[in-house]
């Protein structure tokens, strides 16, 4: 096996007439020059709503209790919203981004594990209610493309995005475009089966990567620790309230961050599988960049330096190939709501 170099640390940069000349990137400049949109995004627990301008910005916030798994109460839900926000702002367009299947042409939501969607014809629904246009995309695509246009992966000509939270959600932006794949379902990354025989996943399988690095992951690690009376999990039985099963990523994040020592290793842990998860995705997407957000990404580097570790000692072809970059996300839990937003008013032209 050889050596890794260090020179293949370093991930080369484009000229900067690359990027000025690349035909994605002269349409990337015209994107979004105009009108305010409303950006939706709908998780398990609770709907969020913000006014975004073209540059990225949140000019205004809104938010609500997700009610339900009832589609009509989450549609009037989302009216709410809107009519609050359109109130002291002229609105030109909505974006909804949640987590599920949408199919190619935007319009329905084919299936969605939080809400009891099922080839639930969303869009046109709401454009009736709000009489306005509306893009309907998933969560992670949206994430991924404000971290594109506005955040950590600004530049960068195919870039994947990982959302490290309860599981692992991905997505791709490639050459100016989410790619979505052929049937409008692609960025299951968390679903890779990492470990044959292993842990087994809500999805069904056995072993998958969000088994292995991920918030719930993270807590049942520690949850397991504590059970085996070892003297190292004191702090996370404390931080428990004695309650083992009260452990959560969360908590161990916030001691590890406090500079629990337990913790840290743990966190560690999770980093590895992170980067062995990700030199696989290199070797069949070879992006330029990893952008990687989410709830678990509160640990920075104590998560993302294991990370960048794991990824260079599994990386196909290592010390002989250019080795793309593992940033931290820029934009925060406000990613989804900005990236569906923006997507909602630049949809059209970006098809052209």
């Amino acid at each position: 096996m050889p050596a890794l170099r260090s020179s293949s640390l370093v991930r080369p940069k484009p000229p900067a007439s690359a990027w000025r000349d690349a035909p994605w990137a002269a349409r990337r400049s015209h994107l979004g020059r105009r009108g305010l949109a409303i950006g939706i995004d709908i998780g398990g627990t609770k709907v969020a709503a913000g006014v975004v301008d073209a540059e990225g910005r949140v000019l205004a916030e809104a938010r609500r209790s997700t009610p339900g798994s009832d589609p009509r109460a989450v549609e009037q839900t989302i009216v709410e919203l809107v009519n609050e926000l359109s109130a002291g702002h002229r609105i030109a367009t909505v974006g909804i981004g949640a987590a599920g299947w949408m199919d190619l042409d935007g319009g329905t939501v084919l299936f969605s594990p939080h809400l009891a969607w099922r080839n639930e014809p969303l869009r046109d629904s709401l454009q009736k209610l709000l009489r306005r246009p509306v893009l309907l995309t998933n969560d992670a695509d949206a994430a991924a493309w404000a971290e594109w246009r506005f955040g950590a992966g600004q530049g960068e000509s195919r870039l994947v995005c990982i959302t490290l939270g309860t599981g692992i959600g991905g997505a791709m932006v490639m050459d100016g475009r989410v790619e979505r794949g052929r049937y409008g379902v692609a960025g299951e990354f968390g679903h890779q089966i990492i470990f044959p025989g292993g842990h087994r996943c809500e999805c069904g399988n056995r072993g998958c990567w969000e088994q292995y690095a991920s918030g719930n992951a993270l807590g049942r690690e520690a949850r397991q620790l504590v059970r085996t009376n070892s003297p190292a999990g004191c702090a996370l039985l404390e931080k428990a309230g004695g309650t083992v099963d009260n452990l959560s990523g969360a908590a161990v994040t916030s001691l590890a961050l406090e500079g629990d020592a337990t913790s840290r290793e743990l966190i560690a842990d999770q980093g590895e599988w992170l980067g062995l998860g990700l030199a696989n995705l290199a070797a069949a997407l070879d992006p330029g960049m990893f952008v990687i957000g989410g709830g678990l990404c509160d640990a920075g580097e104590l998560l993302a330096a294991p990370a960048r570790e794991s990824f260079a000692k599994n990386l196909t072809g290592r010390g002989f190939r250019p080795m793309a970059g593992i940033e931290l996300a820029a934009l925060g839990p406000r990613a989804g709501m900005i990236g569906a937003a923006d997507l909602s008013r630049v949809s059209g032209r970006a098809r052209n």
